[in-house]
Parts: C-alpha cells; sequence; structure tokens
C-alpha cells in the first residue's frame, strides 16, 4: 500500500509524542499493516516557535483547513484539546471521509455520540483510545477483549492528579493543600486544579467507560461527582487505622440493566488492588460475569505514554482500511438507559461523627441505623486530645443510598451530633 497519510491538530506534549512515535516506529507499523505512516501536515498556533523536535516548516500550518480539506490526507489525529473547537473540526473532517483518532475526553463525553453518528454515517473510523488513562488499553479491552462478556462493574483510579495527592498524604501524613502545592509545582497539577480535584476530569472518563461497558447512551449529568478538597489528613489517618486507604475511585455499576456512576473519595481496603496503586499511576478493575476480575493498570498520562495509544488506534485504523472494514467499529447502544434509584444504590460506609462525650449518646446513635434498616459492621470510639467532643467511627454494612441519606439528615439534626465529619464509601 501506498504511504498512509496523516494529518495532526496540535504540536503540543501529546502532539510531539506522536511524531516521535510514529517516525520511530514505521518498520513496525509496516510489518503489521503492509502500509507506511507519513505526517504529511500539522496545524499550530505558531509556525515560528522553536520545538523540541525537527519538523519541516512546510508540514506546519496556522489554518486547520490545510489539513481538513486536503484530499491526500487519510486520517485526522486531533490532539488539539477544547471542546467547541475540535468538534466543529473533527465533524468537518468526517463530512469528508477522513478516519479520525484524538484524545479528547471532554469531546468524547460531551459529545461522543454525535460525533460516532456522523463517522457510521459516512462509513468512517473515531477512535479514541487515549481519551481514558493514558497508555493503559482500556478502551480496547471494553471494546475487543471483553466483547463477549456482560460487565456489571467497572472500578478504577483514572486521574493521576488525584492519586498523586492521595498517596503523599497517605505516606507523608502531610496536608491537601501542602501537597496540592507541591503536585503544582512537580507539573503533576494545573495551576487551576478545580477539573482534577474536584472529581469533573474523572467524571467524564467513566462517563466514556460506562458508554462502552454498558452499552446505554451514558451522559456526563449522569455522574455523581464528589471531589477530594474536603479529604484531610486524619480522614486518611483513620482510614489506615482499620485497614483502608483512601482513593478517588471512578465507580460505574449494572444490575438488572439499571446503572449507576460515580465518582467519589473512597475507602478502599488494603488488600484490594486498587489500594497499592500510587504516585501518578492509573488502573481501572472490571468485574465481568464470565471472566470475573480484571484489572488493567499503566501511566495515565504523559507525552509518550498518551502518544502510544493514539499511534495504536492509528495501526487499527490503517489495518481497517486495508481490509475495507472503516466505520464498523462505531458505538452503538442497543440498551436503553435506566439510571439506578437511590434505593437501588447499594455500598458500606464509612462515617466519622464528632458527638456530646456523655452517657447514652452511642445507644442514640445505633438507634438511628436500626430505625433505617442500616445494619453496623463495626462501631469504634478514638480519643482525640485535640477534640473535646468524642469520635466515633461507624463502618456499615451494604446499605441503600436512600437509608444512608434519611441517617445522616437525622444526625445532622441531633443535639448530641456536633457534626458529621466524614462519610465515604467502603470498598474491598
Amino acid at each position: 500500500m501506498k504511504p498512509i497519510k496523516v494529518g495532526l491538530l496540535g504540536l503540543g506534549t501529546v502532539g510531539t509524542g506522536v511524531v516521535r512515535i510514529v517516525e520511530g516506529s514505521q518498520q513496525d507499523v509496516l510489518s503489521q499493516t503492509g502500509a507506511s505512516l507519513e505526517i504529511a501536515k500539522i496545524l499550530v498556533q505558531d509556525k515560528s516557535k522553536a520545538r523540541s523536535i525537527a519538523v519541516t516548516s512546510d508540514k506546519l500550518t496556522e489554518n486547520a483547513w490545510d489539513v481538513i480539506e486536503n484530499p491526500e490526507i487519510d486520517i485526522v489525529v486531533e490532539v488539539m484539546g477544547g471542546i467547541d473547537l475540535a468538534k466543529k473540526y473533527i465533524l468537518e473532517s468526517l463530512e469528508r471521509g477522513k478516519h479520525i483518532v484524538t484524545a479528547n475526553k471532554d469531546l468524547m463525553a460531551l459529545h461522543g455520540p454525535e460525533i460516532l453518528a456522523k463517522a457510521s454515517e459516512k462509513g468512517c473510523d473515531v477512535l479514541y483510545e487515549a481519551s481514558v488513562a493514558g497508555g493503559i488499553p482500556i478502551i480496547r479491552a471494553l471494546v475487543e477483549g471483553l466483547s463477549s462478556d456482560r460487565i456489571t462493574k467497572i472500578m478504577g483510579i483514572v486521574n493521576g492528579t488525584t492519586n498523586y495527592i492521595m498517596t503523599k498524604m497517605s505516606q507523608e501524613g502531610a496536608a491537601y493543600d501542602d501537597v496540592l502545592k507541591e503536585a503544582q509545582d512537580l507539573g503533576y497539577a494545573e495551576a487551576d486544579p478545580t477539573s482534577d480535584v474536584e472529581g469533573f476530569d474523572a467524571a467524564r472518563k467513566m462517563t466514556i467507560l460506562g458508554r462502552l461497558g454498558f452499552h446505554a447512551n451514558v451522559d456526563l449529568s449522569d455522574v455523581s461527582v464528589r471531589g477530594i478538597s474536603q479529604v484531610t489528613k486524619e480522614d486518611i489517618a483513620y482510614g489506615k487505622r482499620l485497614g483502608y486507604e483512601v482513593k478517588l475511585l471512578g465507580i460505574a455499576e449494572s444490575q438488572d440493566d439499571h446503572i449507576s456512576i460515580s465518582v467519589q473519595p473512597t475507602m478502599v481496603k488494603q488488600s484490594h488492588p486498587l489500594a497499592s496503586v500510587n504516585g501518578v499511576f492509573n488502573a481501572v478493575y472490571v468485574y465481568g460475569e464470565a471472566v470475573g476480575e480484571t484489572m488493567f493498570y499503566g501511566p495515565g498520562a504523559g507525552e509518550l505514554p498518551t502518544a502510544t495509544s493514539i499511534v495504536a488506534d492509528l495501526v487499527a485504523v490503517v489495518r481497517n482500511l486495508k481490509l475495507g472494514i472503516n466505520g464498523r467499529r462505531g458505538f452503538a447502544p442497543y440498551k436503553e438507559k435506566k439510571l439506578k434509584s437511590d434505593e437501588q444504590i447499594s455500598s458500606k460506609n464509612f462515617i466519622l461523627l464528632h458527638v456530646e462525650d456523655k452517657a447514652g449518646v452511642l445507644a442514640q446513635i445505633t438507634q438511628v441505623f436500626a430505625e433505617h434498616e442500616v445494619s453496623l459492621e463495626s462501631v469504634l470510639q478514638h480519643p482525640n486530645k485535640t477534640n473535646p467532643k468524642a469520635e466515633i467511627i461507624i463502618i456499615t454494612h451494604d446499605a441503600n443510598q436512600a437509608a444512608m441519606k434519611k441517617v445522616l439528615k437525622q444526625f445532622d439534626a441531633m443535639d448530641v451530633v456536633h457534626s458529621i465529619k466524614s462519610v465515604y464509601r467502603v470498598e474491598g
């Protein structure tokens, strides 16, 4: 086959990695597909900018239409980021019969179904492995490797920034604000870290995984989101004492074709594989009815890990071109989206209460749980010399979310409860 020409929208960190890998792996691509890849045109903001890779000036352009309307370009790789402009360029490229590879999780979470529908209409591929968990091939695993199984749960650490913060707080006993500042200094966290620390980045990724895992048209608004900004070093210390690590988890579950998806800081049993995933690494745990439990682990971001996923998608498009089967791998939800009610969402819970230190309080606390049919796994009281109130730690058995909301509302109204200090889901 003649060389397959690629247009690149963006030459930042990831785009640079794509160029490096494509140029360094031509023989591998040729042996796998029977064709070579050629990056024919690259959209940049400033052609005169100094770059860490050598690219001839004739390949650079500041006009996106030099890529989109180029009849010789077969595949467009979008690594420019953003939503509105990226969406426009991708849809215009599809209109012209070009295949798409993108790492844009925000775009695919918000507009994935529309883009994939257009791709199906035009007989084009849209592949987006790099949009979730960087170098981990989790999308390919769900779409291909586990396609014969029925997925019941996807649970994972899909944001490296928050995992770095949680790891440092756990290992060093450091405070959240101090570790966040360190993460920003190291480049792991943005100057405005809101998307990461408040869970929005993870929510977008879980939207994508939920669609693929459960074959339903999940929207970002369907994801319940809570970030890590209120997690304290005391919470983490209590968790460790009881055998748990605190991790920001994305959790997608399906039961009787009813689904729930959330992102929240979670107490993970130290014996669970996810508890030992530290630093900026990601991991996704998948439960299937047939396969049982599987875990996918690796770097969740970075120039070369993310670029590796993009080039793997490029190779997949070339294979499809050679076989003449482009446009047949698109997302086609065939199940009606049914969201779980609060009564259907169930988990164990960790609750830390500050209460009046006097006789009879514990009995009142346990009575509230009994009234709402929430059974308790353990109740512990720890002395705390820095706190004049008594601290009571409760771990429940599985309880539905509706019952837990009623319990917490009742605690909030009780005079003997000074504050509901912390509430976490428990896994493992």
